[in-house]
């Protein structure tokens, strides 16, 4: 028998459901981990395996986080790094991470995925492109499985050191062999294509500046061969434009587009520069983009036209970005700071809240190439978040608490479910006791932070 569970008696259900139904006093039935049936609390089971008590609470799909580098949370606000743009916030952080280790990145990833859970966050992507000593995505992997974080594992990479025209240290670069070999073993060790999934693996080499154009072209050759999605930076910043121009005499679209790497199983991070043939290309090959706003206003890399990819059909998705260059990893914070953002740039009416969430949900969902997570409605994965709407930062909001969630104070998860199952309860993590993994994280950061001197 499958365990059923019973949320109940929302103050507002946000479902992102086909009619974007908003139900008052709204419910959800869960059995297993997939969910059975939506509506007012009146018109569901009364009873369950678990029931919780969802009064005064705003309750809506889990958030989606399409990009992420999350052994960078241990090194947040680092000096030298913190007034840079890209190119040179990578040239202080590259030695600092070459002494990365296999216990830092677990213990960092157990640090990123649980701010993200305690934000509303059910699923996220990680980067990881950097693979000193004994680093492995494995390591990350494990921490996703412990955690209980629904996860796409992203299997960067870089190849092309500074000897060879790229940015990163030849220290810290990979054989473009050994990168292709390792990829391959850990899809077939661990990707999982079928609906609800709790782990994908994902091919991503890191960007156009650390990366061949033979290695970009060999893994998206790899990725479709196994079934799986491609991910990378692009167009980040007028730098990163300027290097695609001259390496390859073409617009980071245009590259992109040569190398293979558009398509519905591709998405790229940024896409702050992102010219309007780029933003017509991937309109029309389904291209997707995850938005990163605090991260491009960290390093002034410039506001991503959001509006215009959304009005011609590009999919579009929030991340937060390492935590290094952005120095939280807040979704509900990041979908605020978007709708903010793109009203700075093009105007009060560029993004409604409404929007804004759709974008963490629905949005991120489509770019990771998901059906069955973004929505709460019958047969998608049992993933919600619960925000209580009757603390101090909603005050005189309540005439509209889904626009609440946007406009006010990013505010903690009260409670959360991911896959059927409670991970989060009275705003604390369920599967891990947090104080002695911010203890072991803040030694590590010590750490590391010495051996780069």
């Amino acid at each position: 028998m499958q365990k059923t569970t019973l949320v109940r008696n929302a103050a507002i259900l946000i479902t992102m459901d086909d009619a974007r139904r908003e139900i008052t006093d709204g419910a959800v039935f869960i059995r297993g981990n997939v969910i059975e049936q939506v509506g007012q609390s009146a018109e569901l089971p009364q009873t369950a395996d678990e029931v919780i008590d969802a009064r005064g609470h705003a309750v809506l799909p889990g958030l989606v986080n399409t990009h992420h580098h999350m052994y960078q949370s241990l090194t947040r606000a680092v000096p030298g790094a913190q007034d840079a743009e890209l190119f040179g916030w990578l040239r202080q952080l590259y030695p600092v991470w070459a002494n990365l280790n296999a216990e830092m990145i677990r213990v960092s990833t157990l640090t990123a995925m649980t701010e993200l859970m305690l934000s509303g966050c059910t699923t996220t992507s990680d980067h990881l492109y950097i693979y000193p000593n004994d680093c492995r995505l494995d390591d990350s992997i494990e921490a996703a499985r412990h955690i209980g974080m629904r996860f796409h594992a992203a299997r960067g990479a870089m190849s092309v050191g500074q000897s060879q025209g790229g940015l990163p240290p030849d220290s810290v670069v990979e054989s473009e062999a050994a990168i292709l070999r390792d990829t391959q073993r850990l899809i077939e060790t661990y990707h999982d294509g079928q609906r609800h999934a709790m782990l994908r693996i994902v091919v991503a080499p890191c960007s156009p500046f650390s990366v061949s154009r033979d290695l970009m072209r060999e893994s998206a050759r790899m990725a479709r061969s196994f079934g799986v999605s491609l991910h990378t930076h692009l167009a980040e910043n007028d730098n990163d434009v300027a290097y695609s121009r001259e390496k390859f005499n073409m617009t980071p679209a245009q590259y992109a587009e040569d190398c293979g790497w558009v398509g519905h199983d591709v998405w790229h991070a940024h896409c702050v520069k992102l010219d309007d043939a780029g933003i017509d290309l991937f309109a029309h090959t389904g291209t997707g983009v995850a938005h990163c706003p605090c991260s491009n206003m960290r390093l002034a890399s410039g506001i991503a036209p959001v509006r215009r990819m959304r009005d011609r059909g590009v999919p579009v998705g929030l991340g937060v970005d390492g935590s290094a260059s952005n120095d939280a990893a807040h979704l509900l914070g990041e979908a605020r700071q978007a709708m903010l953002l793109q009203r700075v740039g093009f105007g009060p009416a560029a993004m409604t809240a409404r929007e804004a969430l759709e974008i963490a949900t629905l949005g991120g969902a489509k770019v990771l190439g998901r059906d069955d997570i973004g929505a709460l409605a019958p047969g998608m994965s049992a993933d919600l978040a619960m925000f209580d709407l009757r603390q101090v930062g909603f005050g005189g909001a309540l005439h509209d608490p889904v626009a609440a969630l946007v406009f006010c104070t990013p505010a903690s998860v009260a409670c959360s479910i991911i896959n059927g199952r409670v991970v989060v309860r009275e705003g604390r993590l369920v599967s891990v006791e947090l104080e002695p993994v911010l203890e072991t994280h803040n030694l590590l950061a010590r750490e590391l932070a010495q051996a780069a001197r």
